[in-house]
């Protein structure tokens, strides 16, 4: 991964990520991953290194802008030894492509053409793959096949994509793999390893990682076709183990799941949300296809905008306080009949890092859900961490519980 601004925090790295989830599902095996900054002699001595390691296969993303500080194909030519030449194709696809951006814009097409030259620059023998953006990705062969890809996601994801349905890289794809997924909520890492080991662990082909993120474990078993059985073996018993808390057996988030459901059901939600400040509705509103059931979401933080916007009780918040399970189910209830859904989820709590007490420590929060049919589940938690920790978990807390509330099967449209 090149770009000094991936390694000044400017901007976060998401291409390691689509790229480790291809190349595993592709039985290539992920062995480094290398952050550098712009500089040249650091990114000929990164390369150099890799090449020197021996890898079949090297890719590389970022740089390969129009800028100064684009170097990545000059330094891909220079350390393998090849001459940078001009690839006449790639040329006309680029000032075909920045001549239409220059019209949308109106703006003139003329300084944009060194730098389209620049991007059509390709080291000797390496075949081209079409750009997303204006920048083409690079196939070079040899010993170690160099794959450059653009920086930007979007744009790397689709010329990764079309580069692997390249013949040049035939060779290097191996066996996919087959994998099963395991979400489990509300569990401790070291529960599922434990269970994961009293069931044999990997001893029979397959290979299993368990990663716990924001109140998940996630478990992936990866294995080939000959060690399906161990495979599935191994999954069934860890859902058998840990039941209903084994959520989805695939790699859609909550959020996915619970506006899947809601759809599927014909129902509708809606959000009132103090210390999350709508971060709930926003994990809906971030599926395709929320509105269907996404009704809308108040953010109410201050007390009076509880009582006037969403209908809490002001004797409710006097009696008990603005962070209690009774003033998060009146922000429920309060969502469900002012936007007039069928569930409503209330969210009320101490993000921190200050307005904590003895009794109302910084990470309390209290969550609630109600159903068309007067269902409703209510949870305290205390959340540990800093205050962007404290506001993610309970989002997604909240989020699990409206997927509990679903599970009733009495809920229904118009129930």
């Amino acid at each position: 991964m090149t770009g000094s601004e991936i390694l000044l925090g400017r901007t976060q790295d998401r291409n390691s990520g689509t790229l480790a989830r291809s190349l595993d599902s592709h039985g290539i095996r992920l062995e480094r991953i290398v952050a550098v900054d712009d500089r040249e002699e650091h990114l000929r001595a990164a390369l150099a290194d890799l090449i020197a390691g021996g890898y079949d296969l090297i890719v590389t993303s970022g740089g390969l802008g129009p800028t100064h500080d684009d170097r990545t194909v000059a330094i891909v030519a220079d350390v393998t030894g090849l001459a940078l030449e001009l690839d006449e194709a790639a040329l006309a696809e680029i000032t075909e492509i920045v001549t239409g951006y220059a019209a949308l814009r109106g703006v003139p097409v003329e300084p944009l053409l060194p730098g389209a030259r620049k991007q059509a620059m390709r080291p000797a023998g390496a075949h081209v793959i079409s750009p997303s953006g204006t920048a083409p990705g690079l196939i070079v062969p040899g010993q170690t096949t160099i794959v450059v890809l653009p920086g930007p996601p979007t744009e790397l994801a689709d010329v990764w994509r079309r580069a692997l349905e390249h013949d040049a890289m035939s060779s290097l794809l191996g066996t996919q793999l087959e994998r099963r997924v395991l979400r489990i909520w509300n569990t401790p890492e070291s529960t599922v390893a434990r269970t994961f080991d009293e069931l044999g662990g990997d001893d029979h082909g397959t290979e299993t990682s368990i990663c716990a993120t924001r109140l998940e474990v996630e478990v992936v078993i990866r294995f080939a076709p000959a060690a399906r059985a161990a495979g599935t073996a191994l999954a069934d018993g860890l859902v058998a183990a840990f039941g209903d808390a084994v959520y989805a057996q695939d790699d859609l988030p909550v959020e996915v799941r619970v506006v899947q459901e809601l759809d599927q059901r014909g129902l509708t939600i809606a959000c009132a949300e103090s210390c999350t400040a709508g971060m709930v509705a926003a994990r809906l509103a971030g599926v395709p296809g929320a509105s269907t059931v996404l009704r809308g979401g108040i953010v109410a933080y201050a007390n009076d905008v509880k009582v006037s916007q969403v209908g809490v009780p002001a004797t409710t918040i006097a009696a008990h306080g603005a962070v209690s399970a009774e003033v998060a189910l009146a922000l429920a209830e309060g969502a469900r009949q002012t936007l007039q859904s069928d569930i409503g989820i209330g969210v009320t709590g101490i993000a921190g890092p200050g307005g904590g007490t003895d009794e109302k420590p910084v990470g309390l929060v209290h969550i609630a859900v109600v159903g068309p049919n007067g269902t409703s589940q209510v949870m305290e938690r205390r959340f540990p961490g800093d205050r962007e920790a404290i506001r993610t978990n309970t989002a997604l807390t909240g989020l699990h519980l409206v997927r509990l509330l679903l599970q009733d099967e009495r809920l229904s449209a118009g129930v």
